[in-house]
């Protein structure tokens, strides 16, 4: 692998109408990428991971998940990670999964002030990742939800299977949005759209954030999630721009995948969704170059080259 370079100028801004002028990116490489993995990473490249990251403007880090170790092993240094992050401070935020009210408790006396929890719009899904029923996991984020807040703690809610699910097939617009707006209204301040195996089209998009809407959810609580299976992540992230999101979801160098759907393939890279966004003039706070080279170490860390093809063209790996 060789540094990275980049020709200066590229990509040449130009700008589309209808698109907001600033996008979060919410990176979940550290957390959604790293629990895919095979190997168990050190906490301390972990660390390091999220720390170049965060210098490379990247202002929301998904850090980790609090989850039982016998389901995802790879993160079940949770304790141990979180104070290595102290040194971050304030302009960071660092999100972290909690799948239940033990883990939220594990979680907050760490001091965590932001957290999601992760359901599903479908029953098979639901089943294999939470073992409930969609009303069981709801019932259980309940409370979750409540104690979260009443911390003051901010809570995300994610739900996958929006688009489609390996067991049941397409996954009808109003059962999406209905489970949706149910997850929305227990208090969640943010509903991350999950494409989870990738299989979601641009209009598929605007169907469900046009059915969220006029259920009432401001599109400035959603943020997106794609997978890049079929290659549409960035396309179908085009399409919720134009309807308004601002938050979207992506991995440093396209790490992630889904450890209860084995048909999920990476989540879309952070980089790739950063040249297209500088292209188009839309603000991110994000430096490609940095963000790249982070991307190149963390491959060399796992062995294996990055995905991104951003990565890739930038750092000219084989």
């Amino acid at each position: 692998m060789t540094a990275v370079e980049r020709t200066a100028g590229l990509p040449m801004s130009v700008p589309m109408d209808g698109l907001p002028r600033q996008v979060r990116v919410h990176e979940v490489g550290a957390r959604d990428g790293l629990q895919n993995e095979r190997a168990t990473v050190p906490t301390e490249v972990k660390a390091e991971f999220v720390r170049r990251l965060a210098r490379a403007g990247l202002t929301t880090i998904e850090a980790t998940s609090f989850v039982h170790p016998a389901w995802v092993p790879q993160l079940a240094d949770a304790e141990q990670l979180m104070p290595l992050l102290h040194d971050l401070g304030g302009g960071v935020r660092l999100p972290v999964l909690v799948p239940n009210r033990r883990g939220l408790d594990r979680a907050l006396a760490l001091g965590v002030r932001e957290v999601a929890v992760f359901g599903s719009a479908t029953e098979s899904f639901a089943k294999a990742n939470l073992n409930r029923t969609v009303d069981e996991s709801l019932e259980m984020f309940a409370p979750v939800v409540a104690t979260a807040k009443e911390a003051g703690a901010r809570v995300r809610g994610y739900l996958s299977m929006c688009f489609g699910d390996p067991w049941e097939g397409p996954v009808p617009v109003a059962q999406a949005a209905a489970v949706a707006r149910r997850l929305h209204d227990l208090g969640c301040d943010e509903l991350s759209l999950g494409d989870t195996i990738g299989v979601a089209t641009p209009g598929h998009v605007v169907a469900l954030l046009d059915a969220l809407t006029g259920l009432g959810v401001p599109v400035e609580r959603l943020a997106v999630h794609f997978h890049d299976t079929y290659g549409q992540a960035l396309s179908n992230t085009l399409a919720a721009l134009r309807r308004g999101v601002t938050v979207v979801d992506a991995s440093a160098g396209g790490l992630g995948g889904c450890p209860y759907a084995k048909s999920a393939t990476g989540n879309l890279a952070t980089e790739d969704l950063v040249w297209m966004l500088d292209g188009l003039g839309v603000e991110t706070g994000v430096d490609l170059s940095r963000l790249t080279a982070t991307s190149v170490w963390m491959a060399e860390q796992l062995g294996r080259p990055s995905p991104s093809r951003t990565v890739r063209a930038l750092s000219h790996q084989e």
